[in-house]
């Protein structure tokens, strides 16, 4: 295990070495490439700029950069005075470093302006120079102050906000001018008329173009277009070059690498022709090396791209509307949940009063009037309490609700628009379409709509809206409000779950079970058995209220716990007799076979895998007795062909061992024939004894 661990730290400090070396590589290569090229009028104040905005560790690296470029270009007194500026950025660049104050970009921009005018000044005062002269000088200083501002913001850019698409325009413009400034200053390396740089420039804007969309494109173009044009003399066609044939490339975006680097070069090259320029060959020749290898480029690198620099406006960033309402939620249930702790605060002091009261009372009331007394007191205190878990499930809902939001990456508002008008072809007028994609790349269709859709070929229109956003989906789940209609469309999932279902009643034809097999609209299916307390119509009552209550707030979106706590509270108040129900769920995911178990007074469950059986038995109390009940849990994963069995206590009561052996014998039946095979092997060996109300859920997973 040590000699593990010190292998993997010895190639985790490799991988930072080499990370490291790589940097320095890159700010010398950046130093030389900004001192080594000229702007027009023979400024060259960028590699003064790079030495000043450089991190500490690596602007010595920067400043041997530019320092070698200078000394390239011979000896001259306008190369020693930059030499001088580099030195003086350097010496500014250690006192930031001292001092830590390196994070403060004026004090950037302070070094390289005066680096830059403190050199120019001593050079024109040896050699002599006009007014025009200084002026020149103070332009040139508040240039290279410029560049240092534009080189620190883009080095302290998070890049990884970049590729999320949520960093800041000031950044991403920072970005652009200071590649820009490098591309300008690399244009002075060139192979007779052929500039390599202006290669570079025209490669970044078509894959600009395809990648990043419209508007960044055209940006890019005009920015590296004017840099470029500030390079040379009579080159500043390039700029309009550049942008406009980003624009004409924009509108083949939607086709493949082919049309849009052809109509790209199609454009630069009548922009070359009609400048009649000694460049227009040059830069025919540039585009036509740009567009070539934009068109070769490996199918990884453009998926490198695509995930990059794709402009996707369904991604919400920071601050988005999503955000905001997932920030409202939250708050309103930390609100709801203060209410019910003032709430159960001001209900405990209000029964201490009351039974004070009641007790001081005592010795003038008749043991009856003081036993009904004290029912009263109770039962509205019992009923103070269910208010009090009212507003702590409101608050627990809230809080799903806020989750399911977070939970929610993508709203598709491209593919809605195109859905509302596939609706309209349908007769199906909705006031809202949501199409939206989960953290797991799942995506859910909700449509609300006030129209008749029973007229609608519903699989027709299924498979229609399948195509529109690219996915398979089941048939729609409807539910009917008072004057609108929902339509749930959840994509295809992986599995489905054959069902199968038995029930036998104790007493008269109302059974004390209920029986529910419900889907929660997110891809889980829910099997739910509900036994209420006894037998017959009560019994059933208890039952119903249970499973019709639990599934329909699940459904709708309360969490497991919050939707136990509403039913709780419902069966505490339902009568003054003693009401409780047991509840048995197991949810299952259709897209990964998870299995989540629920219980909540419930007698045990069964798996099935590979012809073994595991039995899941939790220890947990009834909804409907006291307050504060909550679910035993358990977790499990299906693969296909495994079951999950949930019965009653009627059945159960037979035995571990007897339910486990007849499920055995049963191997090779269908789900239907299975369960009815149970139910009447239990009523067959339960003969004799004081039989119970009998439910069984076989369910089995199966390939979808």
């Amino acid at each position: 295990m040590a000699v593990l661990q010190e292998t993997l730290l010895r190639k985790t400090e490799q991988k930072k070495n080499a990370k490291r070396l790589l940097f320095y590589f890159a700010y010398f290569s950046a130093g030389f490439a900004l001192s080594f090229g000229k702007v027009v009028g023979d400024i060259t104040p960028f590699g003064i700029s790079l030495t000043a905005a450089a991190p500490k560790k690596f602007f010595p690296f920067a400043a041997a950069g530019a320092a070698l470029g200078c000394a390239l270009r011979g000896i001259s007194a306008e190369n020693a005075r930059e030499l001088a500026g580099i030195t003086l950025a350097l010496l500014g660049a250690f006192a930031a470093a001292a001092f830590e104050i390196y994070h403060k970009p004026l004090f950037v921009m302070a070094v390289a302006f005066f680096a830059d005018l403190v050199s120019g000044v001593v050079l024109r005062l040896s050699l002599g120079g006009s007014f025009s002269d200084y002026v020149l000088l103070l332009s040139e200083a508040v240039l290279c102050s410029g560049g240092a501002f534009f080189f620190y913001r883009s080095i302290n850019s998070s890049y990884k906000r970049l590729r999320l698409r949520a960093l800041p325009i000031s950044d991403v413009s920072c970005i652009v001018i200071s590649l820009g400034i490098v591309l300008m200053n690399l244009s002075a390396l060139s192979f007779g008329s052929i500039c390599p740089a202006r290669g570079a420039a025209m490669l970044l804007i078509l894959i600009a173009v395809r990648y990043a969309g419209e508007r960044r494109a055209v940006i890019l173009a005009l920015s590296l277009g004017f840099s470029m044009s500030l390079a040379s003399e009579n080159t500043l066609f390039v700029c309009g070059a550049f942008a406009f044939s980003a624009l004409v490339a924009s509108l083949f975006g939607s086709l493949s690498v082919f049309g849009v680097g052809l109509s790209f070069l199609c454009s630069v090259g009548f922009f070359a022709a009609a400048s009649g320029s000694e460049l227009s060959l040059p830069l025919f020749v540039e585009c036509a090396a740009a567009t070539l290898v934009f068109v070769l480029l490996p199918s990884r690198v453009n998926e490198k791209l695509s995930q990059s620099l794709s402009v996707n406006e369904n991604e919400a960033p920071d601050g988005s509307l999503r955000q905001n309402l997932v920030l409202k939620l939250r708050f309103a249930s930390s609100a709801m949940a203060a209410i019910s702790e003032s709430v159960d605060t001001v209900r405990e002091r209000i029964n201490e009063i009351t039974r004070q009261k009641n007790d001081y009372d005592r010795a003038q009331l008749t043991d009856e009037e003081y036993i009904r007394r004290e029912i009263v007191l109770e039962k509205t205190n019992q009923i103070r309490m269910v208010a009090s878990d009212q507003f702590f499930s409101i608050a627990d809902m809230l809080e799903n609700l806020a989750f399911e939001f977070d939970e929610s990456e993508i709203f598709d508002t491209v593919s809605a628009a195109k859905i509302r008008r596939l609706l309209g072809d349908y007769d199906i007028f909705a006031s809202n379409v949501s199409v939206i994609e989960d953290k797991f790349g799942r995506i859910r269709i909700e449509i609300l709509t006030a129209s008749d859709t029973a007229l609608a070929d519903k699989k027709k229109l299924c498979d229609e809206i399948g195509k529109t956003v690219g996915r398979y989906f089941d048939a729609p789940r409807i539910t009917n409000f008072k004057d609108e209609t929902m339509l749930l469309y959840t994509e295809r999932a992986n599995f489905r779950l054959s069902v199968g279902f038995a029930q036998h009643s104790a007493e008269g034809n109302l059974c004390g079970d209920t029986v529910k097999v419900v889907s929660d609209g997110r891809g889980h299916s829910l099997l739910i058995i509900s036994d209420g307390m006894g037998k017959g119509s009560r019994a059933a009552l208890d039952g119903a209220m249970g499973a019709g209550l639990i599934s329909k707030l699940i459904s709708a979106g309360f969490g497991y716990d919050s939707a136990l706590k509403v039913v709780n509270s419902a069966l505490l108040v339902k009568s003054n007799d003693e009401s409780l129900a047991t509840l048995d769920i197991a949810s299952i995911d259709l897209y990964t076979g998870k299995l989540e178990i629920y219980k909540a007074g419930a007698p045990a469950s069964f798996i099935i895998k590979n012809r073994g059986i595991t039995s899941c038995e939790l220890t947990s109390m009834p909804a409907g007795i006291l307050r504060g009940v909550e679910f035993a849990k358990r977790t499990a994963v299906l693969g296909v062909g495994d079951s999950i069995v949930l019965m009653s206590d009627g059945i159960t009561d037979l035995g571990r061992d007897w339910v486990e052996k007849t499920l055995l014998s049963l191997d090779g039946l269908g789900v239907q024939e299975t369960a009815d095979a149970v139910l009447t092997r239990a009523m067959r060996d339960g003969d004799g004894k004081k039989l119970d109300d009998m439910s069984i859920i076989y369910a089995k997973l199966e390939r979808n």
